[in-house]
């Protein structure tokens, strides 16, 4: 669950940085949040969640 609030937190302070700073309308933002329900409600969503966890336990692998 910790891995799920960090990375909402990641995406929102993206989201936010795009809008002020690189001229991404609140609209487009809309339009992704809508992608992402409709995405998270699709028979694909169980891939991207093990893609998404696969990739954060490959970067928390990562010794330096």
């Amino acid at each position: 669950m910790a891995l799920s609030i960090s990375a909402v937190v990641l995406l929102a302070i993206i989201v936010f940085i795009l809008i002020k700073k690189s001229g991404l309308k609140a609209i487009h933002a809309v339009i992704c949040v809508l992608l992402g329900f409709y995405l998270a409600a699709s028979s694909i969503a169980p891939t991207i969640s093990e893609l998404t966890s696969n990739i954060a336990g490959m970067i928390g692998s990562i010794k330096f």
